[in-house]
Formats: structure tokens, sequence, C-alpha cells
């Protein structure tokens, strides 16, 4: 009779250095050893100018990649089911029109 092996005791703690961020702009760079995700804020001036203003850059190996892909994949999912389905194109008549202060 096989046994599936136990999960281990997960603890999980912060680092001194621990920070939050947001961002609204993320990069996703790739090379045969790694992935790269670059997180940074998007602002704009003008309706033809979008500046990007990197903050944080994180090196994923690609299992941890994959894994990440997984995990955000599900808790898209359930985040779809319970709000309704998230669109990634703005919807032009839902935008205000004329100047926004």
């Amino acid at each position: 009779m096989s046994q599936t092996p136990q999960q281990p005791h997960l603890n999980l703690a912060q680092s001194a250095d621990y920070r939050e961020s947001y961002a609204n702009s993320v990069q996703v760079r790739v090379s045969v050893w790694d992935f790269q995700l670059v997180f940074g804020l998007a602002s704009s001036e003008s309706p033809d100018q979008v500046t990007i203003r990197n903050h944080q850059a994180i090196f994923l190996s690609p299992q941890q990649a994959k894994a990440l892909w997984n995990v955000l994949g599900q808790n898209l999912a359930q985040y779809e089911q319970a709000f309704g389905t998230l669109n990634l194109e703005p919807q032009g008549h839902n935008l205000p029109q004329g100047p926004v202060n």
C-alpha cells in the first residue's frame, strides 16, 4: 500500500526589509535561465505619452514562474466567479469625457 507523503508545516515570516508596493505595470523578460518580472507605476500626463517608473524587479526560476502562473490562474478564476469577468480592454463608453481634475 502506497502512502502519500505529508506536506511539511510551513512557517511564513517577514524579513526586516519586507515591504509592500503597488504596481499597475508589469513587464516580463525571459532568458534560458530565468524569468524577470519588472513592476512599476504607469501614469499619463497627456493622451499621447505614458511614463512608467519601475520600482522592483523579481527573478524567478522557470519552475517558480510556472507555479506562479498556476496559482494566479486559480485565484483569478475564483475572483471572476465571485465578482464577474475581468475585461482587459477599456470600454470607451464608460470613460469620462472632458477634463478630469
